[in-house]
């Protein structure tokens, strides 16, 4: 996917701004930041994360047990809520979400449409582990939206055939088990990739400096707002079209646009569902009390402009255009002020 890319890119020019000698951020002690966000933010989503992706099994186990519509808009609800963490973890996509290739596994886009009817119209037996073998647009998020909603966002339980409803409980499987996989990754228990963050500097750690943990983290920002700003709200909005649209069977895009920026919020705050510590704007205000007065409030500027987009974004790109427009240069400004003064400010 292209945030690959542009993760990469700006990850190598971060890197090369680094000198590991402590320079910038390791000025101003970066330790209590690094070690809030790292367990107190990211291992936090993904904990939740994992916990919504085991209730969505369980609510699409119901639905192939009571084929009604009432478990069927509880399946829905489910979806809605296992998504809701994922796109809040969307600003700190490095790490085990992005080396062991769980971020296409969980969240590939747009679906592959034809060949998810040819493997529903074949005779493969649609087991959890024969899902997992199929390419990614064929698995994840988005294939169980599209199983769960429909093409137009209106289906009923009635429609659904048998085996639709089989390959939908085995993806869902598979998600639960990659949700799983990366909170375990990041806790001490599992893979403790969280240790890399907080042992930033220290002999052992991935990250020569705290200086280089804190750019990764400021890379993560930066890559999200550019991909909202330029992608999921600007390519729609650009080819005035619902192709690229994401989460537009479950009508859902808006709020998928919104937590996404809650996403640069949380870990800029250090804060994350009641729990609350140290942040990016300990070391910000510490240089720039200005600079990160502003920083928060193109945050919440770019949050209101989004929640501003009248529902849903795939009739909104048509009938209100100023309002998908404003709400693209409000993220994209908050763009420049992280790639620009808050990244140089840190360095």
């Amino acid at each position: 996917m292209t945030r690959f890319l542009l993760l990469s890119a700006l990850a190598l020019t971060l890197a090369a701004c680094d000198t590991g000698g402590g320079v910038g951020t390791d000025d101003v002690e970066a330790r209590p930041a690094l070690e809030n966000v790292a367990d107190n933010v990211i291992t936090a989503t993904y904990g939740d994360l994992a916990a919504e992706a085991a209730d969505l099994v369980v609510a699409v186990n119901d639905l192939d047990a009571d084929r009604s519509d009432a478990r069927l808009a509880l399946a829905q609800q489910a979806w809605r809520d296992a998504r809701a963490p994922w796109e809040l973890s969307e600003g700190f996509l490095f790490g085990p979400v992005d080396t062991e290739g769980l971020d296409p596994s969980l969240d590939s886009w747009p679906v592959n449409q034809t060949d998810l009817d040819a493997v529903l119209a074949s005779g493969a037996s649609l087991t959890p582990s024969y899902v997992a073998g199929l390419e990614a647009t064929l698995r994840g998020f988005h294939t169980i939206e599209y199983l769960l909603f429909g093409e137009d966002g209106d289906k009923r339980a009635a429609d659904f055939t048998d085996r639709e409803v089989q390959y939908l409980a085995s993806a869902t499987a598979v998600l639960r088990d990659d949700a799983a996989r990366l909170v375990t990754l990041w806790m001490p228990s599992g893979g403790n990739y969280a240790a890399e963050i907080k042992n930033a500097g220290l002999s052992g750690s991935l990250y020569v400096s705290q200086n280089a943990a804190v750019q990764e983290l400021i890379g993560g920002l930066i890559t999200i707002t550019d991909e909202v700003g330029a992608g999921k709200l600007g390519g729609p909005y650009g080819d005035r079209s619902t192709a690229e649209e994401e989460s537009r069977f479950s009508g859902n895009s808006i709020a998928d646009f919104s937590n996404n920026i809650r996403s640069v919020q949380n870990v800029y705050l250090g804060a994350y569902d009641g729990r609350s510590g140290a942040g990016l704007t300990d070391l910000v205000s510490a240089r720039d009390e200005a600079l990160d007065a502003r920083v928060q409030a193109e945050i919440t500027a770019a949050i209101n402009a989004i929640e501003a987009i009248p529902a849903p974004f795939s009739t909104a790109i048509f009938e209100s255009r100023p309002t998908v427009q404003a709400a693209i240069d409000a993220v994209l400004a908050l763009r420049a002020t992280l790639e620009g003064p808050v990244t140089a400010a840190l360095r």
